[in-house]
């Protein structure tokens, strides 16, 4: 059925990562409904409609799993199931008149490459309105770690085509300069409130008439970020929230920034395997993969203990093991790469003065 002329066209696709209650209610939901049980490769259930199917995926991520729900009448199984019983929320198509501020002119800002070995740490503050708002929404803007990484890049470009050079502003550390300033201050959340103090200064530079931003807070008090904020961020109000992807502004700067962070990381897998390169699937994520580990050994022997110093954030754990792997220690890095991550107390260790 086509939509009735003037009123906007009803969505056919959604996603939703729910919390173990929201799955189990959703479970009970599946098996006990009048719905059809379908075969989904990787799924723990999946279902068949009125024109709709709905699937639970078995892939686990900090105790939430994805549900996607697609089909011309996804947005009925979504409004009159999904919301009162398992989202509690009834939201669809009303986000804007619950809570205006949502499209607001205002910024968000978020960072990217953090947890990474390799890269750079990427922090983005993008600023919004209720026509730009209205944009990010058709081009499918979202947190970025609801995206693939495709996704992330064919989204990221547009939004930066669309926000112009004044609509947000970007701080990137690559490697050398990450380690260079993490040897100074010894504190990951102190160079993040410098950075993200430093995005939100240049975008309100700006865009003079934003006078709100919103943050997701990383730190255990506001008070971090609150110190680093220059003169136009201190007059602005900066919101601080957990998990503030939701929020259209904060989910535009998470894409923009994880963007350029993965486009750095390409430029890595050109330089270290030759192109074409495949870019993140041949760089691994995070630090904790074992890849992580057997590609940066692998360079150490190549082209000696510093190569860490323009490729990986050198405080991290993960360079003490591969620099022992290779039957060398902190001894042979430069001064910012013998400066490890704080311990519990806050104190700091050099691999020069470490306690016998």
């Amino acid at each position: 059925m086509s939509s009735i002329e003037g009123e906007a066209p009803r969505k056919t696709s959604f996603t939703f990562e729910l919390t173990e209650d929201q799955q189990e209610i959703l479970l009970g939901i599946m098996v006990g409904g009048n719905y059809r049980k379908r075969e989904v490769p990787y799924s723990l259930y999946s279902i068949e409609g009125d024109h709709f199917n709905a699937t639970l995926y078995e892939k686990e991520k900090h105790g939430r799993r994805k549900l996607c729900v697609q089909g011309s009448k996804a947005e009925d199984f979504v409004l009159f199931v999904l919301e009162p019983n398992v989202l509690m929320s009834a939201t669809l198509g009303y986000e804007t008149l619950l809570n205006p501020e949502l499209v607001s002119a205002h910024a968000g800002s978020d960072e990217s490459g953090k947890g990474d070995y390799f890269g750079p740490l990427v922090v983005c503050c993008a600023y919004t309105d209720e026509v730009l708002s209205s944009e990010m929404q058709k081009l499918g803007v979202k947190d970025c770690k609801q995206m693939s990484d495709k996704a992330v890049l064919t989204a990221g470009a547009k939004l930066r085509s669309l926000l112009g050079p004044t609509g947000y502003a970007v701080v990137k550390l690559g490697p050398a300069a990450y380690n260079r300033l993490y040897a100074k201050m010894r504190n990951i959340n102190r160079m993040l409130a410098w950075a993200h103090g430093t995005a939100i200064e240049e975008l309100l530079e700006k865009r003079p008439g934003c006078d709100r931003v919103v943050v997701d807070q990383f730190a255990p008090t506001e008070a971090t970020i609150g110190r680093a904020l220059k003169p136009l961020g201190k007059k602005a109000k900066v919101e601080q929230r957990h998990k503030a992807e939701s929020d259209i502004a904060v989910a535009a700067a998470s894409v923009i920034a994880r963007e350029l962070f993965l486009r750095d990381i390409a430029k890595m897998g050109d330089e270290v395997f030759g192109p074409p390169a495949e870019g993140r699937e041949n760089v691994p994520a995070g630090s904790s993969d074992p890849r992580v580990r057997e590609l940066a050994q692998r360079m150490v022997d190549k082209e000696g203990p510093t190569w860490l110093m323009n490729h990986c954030k050198a405080h991290f754990q993960t360079t003490d093991k591969v620099l022992a792997a290779c039957g060398k220690s902190r001894a042979d890095l430069p001064p910012e790469g013998q400066v490890t991550s704080a311990t519990a107390n806050g104190t700091f260790k050099r691999a020069d003065k470490e306690k016998k």
